[in-house]
C-alpha cells in the first residue's frame, strides 16, 4: 500500500493537480487554492517525480498535460470523488445530510434554480452548494470534464453518456417595449416580427440555439441588430426601444419585466423544456441523490404553479 501511495502522490497533490487542470494555469490554481505559485509548482513536481514520467510540459507560457498526466487527472478525480462520497455516506449513516452539491446551469436557469435551492436548503441546511452559471457551450465544457453532479440545460447535448431528467417547461416568448407599434397587435405573423430590429444572445447560448432552429424551420432570417451576452442586458435594450427579442418566460417571471410586453406572435412561443443532466459513469453522491429525489418528489405541473404563484 505504501508503494502504491508513493506512486499516486498525496491527496493534496491530487487536489492541486485538478485545480491546475481546471483553471488552466498555475497562477489561477494558486489563487483558487490560496497557495503561493512556488508551492503549487513544487507539489506538481513532487507528483511528477512520484509518477516517474512527466505529467506536463511548458509550451511557451502554456502548460500542456502529457498522456500520463491526463491519466493521473482522471484517476485523481475518481479518488477525490470517492473520498467525498465516503464522507457523505458516513454523514448519512449518522443521520446527517451534509456535503457539497455541485450544480452547473445555463444562464437562463439562474432565474429559477436559486428558488428551488432555497427550499432544498431549508430541508438540508448542512449541505453546501457549488453553483456555476454559464452559457450552453460553457456548461458543455464543464460537462466534458465531469466536474459537477448535475447540469441544467434547456437544449442538452446529444450524448449517450447522459441521464436526462425533464423537470420543467421553458417557453420562449416574443418581447418588445410596451410602447412598440406591435404591442397591441394580435396574431402577428412571424415574418413581420422577425423583420423588426432583433436582439439575440451570443453564439453558444441555448436560447440562441433554439431561436435559430425555430426561424430556420420556418424559412425566416431575423433582422439581427445586436448580439448581447446577457438576458438582463437584452431586456434593458428592448425597454430602451433598440429592438425586439425572444427570451425565456422565466427570465420575465423571476427577473422583473417592467416596461416590457409579451407579443402575440404566430408560431410562438417556442416550446422547450428544462433538463437535469448527469453523467452515467459518475455515481451520484448521497447529497446529489438527495437533491434528485427532492426535484422528482414534486409533480412537474404543481411545482411550476407553486413557483410562479410565489414569485410572480
Amino acid at each position: 500500500m505504501a508503494k502504491l501511495h508513493s506512486r499516486i502522490g498525496t491527496f493534496r497533490q491530487l487536489e492541486i493537480l485538478l485545480a491546475v487542470y481546471q483553471t488552466g494555469s498555475i497562477t489561477a490554481a494558486s489563487k483558487k487554492l490560496f497557495l503561493t505559485q512556488p508551492t503549487v509548482s513544487m507539489q506538481l513536481k513532487k507528483l511528477s517525480d512520484a509518477v516517474g514520467v512527466p505529467i506536463y510540459n511548458h509550451v511557451g507560457r502554456k502548460l500542456v498535460f502529457t498522456q500520463a498526466g491526463l491519466e493521473v487527472i482522471n484517476s485523481a478525480r475518481d479518488v477525490l470523488n470517492g473520498i467525498e462520497r465516503l464522507e457523505m455516506k458516513l454523514s448519512d449513516i449518522q443521520g446527517l445530510k451534509a456535503g457539497t452539491l455541485r450544480l452547473a446551469v445555463v444562464t437562463t436557469a439562474k432565474y429559477f434554480i436559486p428558488h428551488l435551492l432555497g427550499e432544498f436548503l431549508k430541508l438540508y441546511p448542512d449541505i453546501d452548494i457549488n453553483f456555476k452559471v454559464g452559457n450552453r457551450q460553457q456548461i458543455m465544457d464543464r460537462l466534458a470534464t465531469g466536474e459537477d453532479d448535475f447540469y441544467v440545460f434547456n437544449h442538452p447535448p446529444e450524448s449517450s453518456t447522459l441521464h436526462l431528467h425533464e423537470f420543467l417547461p421553458n417557453p420562449l416568448v416574443a418581447i418588445a417595449q410596451k410602447n412598440h407599434p406591435l404591442a397591441n397587435e394580435k396574431s402577428i405573423p412571424l415574418e413581420i416580427f422577425a423583420d423588426q430590429p432583433f436582439l439575440i444572445r451570443e453564439a453558444g447560448s441555448g436560447t440562441r440555439h433554439a431561436i435559430e432552429q425555430h426561424f430556420s424551420q420556418h424559412g425566416i432570417i431575423p433582422n439581427v441588430r445586436m448580439t448581447i451576452e446577457s438576458n438582463e442586458a437584452i431586456k434593458h435594450a428592448v425597454m430602451s426601444g433598440l429592438g425586439v427579442s425572444i427570451l425565456s418566460s422565466h427570465t420575465l417571471a423571476f427577473g422583473g419585466s417592467g416596461g416590457l410586453v409579451v407579443l402575440d406572435v404566430q408560431q410562438l412561443p417556442i416550446t422547450t423544456k428544462w433538463y437535469l443532466a448527469n453523467l452515467q459513469v459518475k455515481k451520484l453522491s448521497v447529497v446529489a441523490h438527495t437533491f434528485f429525489e427532492y426535484i422528482t418528489a414534486y409533480e412537474r405541473e404543481s411545482m411550476l404553479s407553486q413557483m410562479q404563484e410565489k414569485y410572480k
